[in-house]
């Protein structure tokens, strides 16, 4: 059942469920909207995924959903079989799709081109393909709203897309940016990386630099580090966007820089969300969520640095300590809300866990203070088609021409 709470706090607009399921309802409103701004899905998955019962879930719960316009799939790490694979598995959703096979040589190709052209677009990953999809869209011109989901969401149902993408498509209330929260848990809690990291970090830079707006934008969002968003097309040529595990703090700044607090919302999506876990890599840096830390802290501080709020070097210390105080506070938390549940709770494996991610703060300060500007961003669109007018249709060929444009 949804919480009964409408507290709102923050710049930012909160819109949670208070009634029962009205599912029937929203699509028949979402199906008159779209015929205003047609909504585009965008998935980026990679192909390892087309075998996981999450995604055969995803698939069957999206087919021909009324208010989709189109859908976009950004396919990585596929060979030839993996992508006749993945189109013989997409046809299930009935829907105009494309299929965009990153390891093409034809896509390989014009993601050369953009290189030499523009700049380098830095390591393969979930935000390169995010932004080759919105590439994609961008060229097509149809789109008047774009909806982004991961592609392992093991309970995931419509409602949840519907849910997501209504304050967006709903011309009255027009919000151009709407970010999905829900609460991560099976039989224990998930979503370490919220609990355990962003919160307290947040908590202990207002201690350690006092209070900012940009500060409280971030602590006003449920669960920032979502990946599920949806967003006004007219955002979509603007956008830069980190290539690595930065990209939903990244795309959070990014997002504000073009519009008003007050065009921006959270929505409750889902009773409950789970998808696939992560190890924390305790003793690696560069694997699961001990390399997911570091890149969230750099890009923390660098998009706070942009914001005008400067962290000197020497208060990093004071900020572990800080960090580790509220740290040690969400573990109390998180215990409390799991007895009140009756769930379980492993209290040493969430220390270990506030431990990692102390260290990977630590690391993430280092790497900022010998590289401040750090990876570039992703380009936006705007810069890449007007240095390469041509290259949104040659995106689009190349899928025609790899029959990876799927009609319903």
């Amino acid at each position: 059942m949804p919480m009964a709470d409408f507290h709102q706090i923050g710049p930012i607009t909160t819109l949670p469920r208070l009634v029962g399921d009205r599912q029937e309802e929203a699509e028949t409103q979402l199906r008159s909207f779209s015929r205003r701004a047609p909504l585009a899905l965008l998935m980026p998955c990679l192909v390892k995924e087309l075998q996981q019962p999450a995604l055969a879930r995803m698939v069957e719960q999206l087919a021909g959903t009324p208010y989709l316009d189109s859908v976009f799939i950004a396919l990585d790490r596929a060979d030839a079989q993996g992508y006749q694979r993945a189109l013989r598995f997409f046809r299930a959703l009935g829907l105009p799709t494309w299929v965009l096979w990153l390891d093409a040589d034809p896509f390989v190709e014009v993601i050369r081109e953009i290189e030499e052209t523009v700049g380098p677009l830095g390591p393969r990953g979930k935000g390169r393909a995010v932004w080759l999809g919105l590439g994609a869209i961008n060229a097509q011109g149809r789109a008047g709203a774009v909806a982004f989901l991961d592609a392992d969401i093991v309970t995931f149902q419509r409602s949840l897309l519907t849910n997501l993408v209504f304050p967006v498509l709903h011309p009255g209330l027009d919000y151009d940016y709407a970010k999905a929260y829900y609460a991560r848990f099976d039989d224990r809690l998930y979503g370490r990386v919220s609990r355990l990291l962003v919160r307290p970090l947040l908590q202990a830079l207002s201690a350690t630099i006092g209070q900012h707006p940009y500060l409280a934008y971030l602590e006003a969002f449920r669960y920032p580090l979502a990946g599920e968003f949806a967003l006004n097309a007219s955002l979509l040529r603007r956008l830069r966007i980190p290539a690595d595990w930065g990209l939903e703090v990244g795309l959070l700044f990014e997002v504000l820089r073009h519009r008003s607090p007050r065009r921006i919302c959270q929505v409750d999506v889902t009773d409950r969300f789970d998808h696939k876990h992560q190890s924390l890599s305790a003793n690696d840096p560069g694997k699961g969520l001990h390399r997911m830390a570091v890149d969230i802290v750099k890009h923390l501080l660098r998009t706070l640095a942009a914001g005008g709020v400067v962290v000197p070097s020497s208060s990093h210390q004071a900020l572990r300590v800080a960090f580790q105080r509220y740290g040690e506070d969400a573990v109390l938390d998180s215990w409390a809300v799991a007895e009140f549940n009756g769930l379980a709770y492993d209290r040493h494996a969430e220390e270990e866990a506030v431990e990692v991610f102390g260290q990977a703060l630590g690391e993430g300060c280092e790497q900022f203070l010998r590289d401040p500007l750090g990876t570039p961003s992703l380009p936006n669109w705007a810069r890449v088609f007007s240095a390469l007018p041509e290259v949104g249709e040659r995106l689009l060929s190349v899928v025609r021409d790899l029959d990876g444009e799927l009609a319903p």
